[in-house]
């Protein structure tokens, strides 16, 4: 049995560059498997638009004598903006899949990451190269990345490379609610105005059903634990996870839980404090992406997180991950029925 307690993962940011990559859960994802709601044709549009848009960004022509090679032309932007649940991941994914030259897909949050790691300088260098950046989950959460944001878009597009960005907030909101974005609107405008905005509607796919999934009662979860290889089964208790995220640094998760194939959560309890409780969602969504199999116990998700939070400034994290939770609990109980 695997003790994450035990895992203090450091990853240089070298290691990082090399796995900007679609996840498990998305990695045989394509345009073609991808089914949009009929009820909604803005999901249609946004197959079509992202089909055509990663077919554009194609390597530059190397043949000929130096001399006579052209520039590349200003890379564009796309910002797909939706809510959760709406297949936003999948066609970003499948953008990369079907993308003709260089792409690399990563979080908004490993991106900063990269560039405070890197240096401005070399992280606008480590992509140079590369003809389409897929960016997921975009979002400015303090002046700082707001800054970084602008600066490493305005000198990488202008390259030649092509961006596409998805997020839950549309391009000029965002920052709103978060910090006093008003001071920053010349930079946010900026971002904002790199990108031609598709918006994309529809309800959370995986809310099936008009109530969440409840957490595993501890018989269930032992049955469920039963059925999972020792060898790649991580057990811990919640009050002991969140201790422990709050000493790893969240670009480093995906490593936390290498190897993990199923993760058990014990005795969920209301989660008093927003940092551990984003930390605790930033850990969801790598176990959703991982396509790491997970049951938890305890109180129910409806009490998981405080009120003030899910209407907040963060409330759409919170909701996404809720959403996530909920299916993960659903194939749980599908394991051992």
């Amino acid at each position: 049995m695997i003790d994450l307690t035990a895992r203090h993962p450091h990853v240089t940011p070298d290691t990082l560059l090399t796995t900007l990559r679609p996840s498990p859960r998305f990695q045989h994802v394509r345009f073609d498997t991808y089914q949009p709601n009929p009820h909604y044709p803005s999901q249609q549009q946004a197959q079509e638009t992202l089909r055509a848009f990663a077919q554009q960004a194609t390597p530059p022509d190397t043949g000929g004598f130096r001399l006579f090679r052209r520039r590349r032309p200003e890379g564009q932007g796309l910002y797909l903006d939706g809510g959760f649940g709406v297949g936003k991941t999948h066609l970003l994914a499948s953008a990369w899949h079907s993308a003709p030259g260089r792409a690399a897909l990563m979080s908004f949050q490993d991106l900063m990451y990269l560039i405070g790691a890197l240096g401005m300088t070399r992280a606008v260098d480590a992509f140079k190269d590369h003809d389409l950046l897929l960016i997921d989950e975009f979002e400015l959460d303090d002046p700082g990345n707001t800054h970084m944001a602008n600066t490493f878009l305005g000198q990488v597009m202008p390259r030649g490379t092509h961006v596409i960005a998805t997020s839950n907030t549309e391009p000029g909101a965002l920052g709103e609610g978060r910090f006093n974005a008003r001071d920053f609107q010349r930079q946010i405008q900026a971002i904002a105005g790199r990108f031609h905005t598709h918006t994309i509607d529809g309800p959370d796919y995986r809310q099936r059903r008009t109530t969440p999934e409840p957490p595993l009662t501890p018989d269930e979860s032992a049955r469920w634990e039963a059925r999972q290889d020792p060898a790649s089964l991580a057990v811990i208790q919640a009050r002991d996870l969140s201790r422990h995220l709050l000493t790893v640094h969240p670009s480093h998760f995906p490593q936390l839980l290498g190897g993990v194939q199923a993760l058990a959560i014990h005795d969920l309890t209301p989660m008093q404090d927003q940092n551990t409780a984003l930390r605790f969602v930033h850990l969801i969504d790598k176990v959703y992406d991982l396509g790491t199999h997970a049951a938890l116990t305890g109180v129910s998700l409806g009490r998981l997180f405080d009120e003030t939070y899910r209407h907040g400034a963060y409330a759409k994290k919170y909701s996404r991950c809720l959403s996530r939770l909920s299916e993960l609990l659903r194939e749980a109980r599908e394991e051992i029925a």
